[in-house]
């Protein structure tokens, strides 16, 4: 159940009174109007901006419907108060048996309980990571990994059917240079001595068994031929092996995907390319011209030449996009571009695109695109996730290079855990810059947000197994909530009943990170609960000389566990039924 939803229904209805009797003109727009947590929370506990929005549209004063709206609220019997507020805001409080009501509806609803059922056949399209399969993840492709999928799964438990894409980058000279570093490495499982990797080759000793393994395959077979026969070899061999690597580090971060769709794919005479390309051409957006020097220094290859170029400017870009190279060669634009065609044609409507902080150019040129192919159809989104600088002690921290260049992804998850690289990824918006401390994120205290919901989690199941032990079979009525009482067990139930719509609101914003941070509230509202049990024995969970009130108590803890579950699922992140 969802109260501000339900309270949007019932706002409705009293419109509709309204204008039945004559004190409205008509029904109007409903569609600005928003119930929501009112910002002081001493004013209540929703609170609406009907009033303001509409008194124009029906020719009223804003607080005058404001109190004609109240005092029908005011009559709906799991309403405590109603009362206008400044210039027309409605604060409303309700009966704490509402809010009881609405545990019982949660706990009844189980792991369901803020899931919406498929809301729509039209599939969201989510592509993230999409590394260049040039070696092992880094730190750098861990935060758009987790907040990729995370994202994938917000958008699944809120109703919206989503398929998981990684994009293989896979053609273009990076993967021919991955390919000579791969054939060096070959060489030297031959037994040549090769010495150092040349200048301009990639370093990593993560290459060395792919060189091993094409030197078992070949042989010295390769060694004999020319460039142009043995480089397509090792390049498919090495992109295999390469994404062999990737998929093993994505699934120790416990990330997945559904499609991976090669780049290569959409090259060749006649391919995808080709005819997305002859797609904007049919309706006028290309053209042969010259493009304005970049503002500032020129960069030492710049060329005022003549360009085949998209008209991305007639669809919001800043510049229009050159989509074929001096040589005739198509851009890695002109890719985007098919690539875009591509799952459009697949069916996805919706398509968001998880890129790093470096790719703030792409927003608007793939908005651009997708406006121009789908004819304005296609809601196309960039999420840009911001850098992640390493800290231990607070200290800036460098690890191990034994990857070449970079830290690797599998080393960070291998020093600190699953768990709290998702969930301190997600501890913070994406378009923020992240400070991940290797020290904090391990430390067993409240101060680290993962360990402090976790052991939330482990709490709860604790309190229940508890449960269990003291009243055996007796405590398996229903349990009464009209027991609970105190203020901490109310604001408890509160925050329970916050969870659907925190599902709503994060998923419409493509937030995964509302959903850690209102996990760290609920396990905060918990952790005082606790406390305030071990000062006041009548306020703790199990009351082994009262059934009813822990039976009711339990049921209470039993549902705020199966939204932290939920959550940190969500999220990607393990809840432990206990913690050492």
């Amino acid at each position: 159940m969802n109260v501000f939803a339900d309270f949007a229904a019932r706002l409705r209805a009293i419109l509709v009174a309204l204008a039945a009797e004559g004190a409205i003109s008509r029904l109007p727009d409903l569609s600005r109007v928003v119930v929501e947590p009112p910002r002081d929370p001493s004013h209540g506990d929703l609170a609406t901006n009907a009033a303001m929005v509409l008194a124009k549209e029906l020719a009223t004063k804003p607080r005058d419907l404001a109190e004609a709206i109240a005092a029908k609220l005011q009559s709906d019997p799991d309403v405590a108060s109603a009362s206008v507020a400044g210039p027309g805001f409605v604060n409303l409080s309700l009966t704490d048996g509402f809010w009881r009501n609405v545990l019982a509806s949660a706990l009844k609803a189980g792991a369901d309980y803020g899931k919406s059922p498929a809301r729509s056949e039209t599939w969201v399209n989510v592509e993230y990571v999409s590394a260049n399969p040039t070696g092992p993840m880094h730190v750098g492709h861990c935060r758009g990994a987790v907040f990729g999928d995370a994202l994938a799964s917000l958008l699944e438990f809120s109703g919206e059917p989503v398929t998981r894409e990684y994009y293989i980058n896979d053609a273009g000279a990076q993967v021919d240079v991955l390919a000579r570093s791969a054939f060096h490495r070959y060489r030297e499982a031959l037994g040549e001595d090769v010495g150092p990797v040349p200048e301009g080759l990639y370093p990593g000793d993560y290459l060395v068994p792919v060189g091993q393994a094409l030197a078992s395959v070949h042989g010295d077979g390769l060694r004999a031929l020319p460039e142009a026969e043995w480089l397509p070899i090792v390049r498919a061999a090495t992109i295999d092996a390469m994404m062999a690597m990737i998929r093993e580090d994505l699934a120790r971060l416990g990330v997945r995907h559904d499609v991976f769709f090669s780049e290569r794919s959409l090259h060749g005479e006649g391919g995808a390319i080709d005819l997305a390309v002859d797609a904007l051409r049919k309706q006028e957006l290309i053209y042969v011209g010259r493009l304005e020097p970049p503002k500032g220094q020129l960069p030492e290859d710049w060329e005022d030449r003549e360009q085949t170029l998209f008209r991305a400017t007639a669809f919001g870009d800043d510049v229009d996009r050159p989509l074929m190279k001096s040589d005739g060669s198509y851009t890695y634009f002109a890719a985007d571009v098919a690539y875009f065609r591509s799952k459009y044609e697949r069916g996805f409507k919706e398509m968001i695109f998880v890129l790093g902080a470096d790719h703030g150019g792409y927003v608007k040129r793939l908005q651009a695109v997708g406006n121009a192919l789908s004819g304005g159809t296609a809601k196309v989104s960039v999420e840009l996730c911001q850098l992640v600088r390493l800290f231990r002690n607070g200290e800036p921290f460098k690890m191990s290079k034994r990857a070449g260049d970079f830290v690797t992804l599998r080393d960070v998850v291998d020093e600190v855990g699953r768990d709290a690289v998702r969930f301190m990824m997600l501890f913070r918006s994406n378009d923020a810059v992240l400070d991940f401390d290797f020290a904090k994120v391990t430390e067993q205290s409240r101060d680290n947000p993962v360990f402090y919901v976790q052991y939330a989690h482990a709490r709860a199941q604790s309190i229940l197994r508890k449960g269990a032990e003291a009243f055996g079979d007796r405590a398996a009525g229903a349990p009464d909530f009209d027991l609970l009482t105190d203020p901490g067990e109310l604001a408890l139930i509160k925050k329970i009943a916050a969870w659907p719509r925190q599902i709503e609101q994060a998923a419409a914003a493509r937030q995964p990170h509302r959903i850690a941070f209102y996990l760290h509230e609920l396990a905060s509202e918990l952790h005082a609960q606790w406390n305030r049990g071990k000062d006041s024995p009548d306020l703790r969970f199990i009351m082994e000389n009262n059934l009813l009130v822990s039976n009711a108590r339990l049921g209470l803890v039993s549902a705020l566990s199966l939204v932290l579950a939920s959550g940190l699922g969500i999220l990607g992140v393990s809840a432990p039924d206990e913690m050492r």
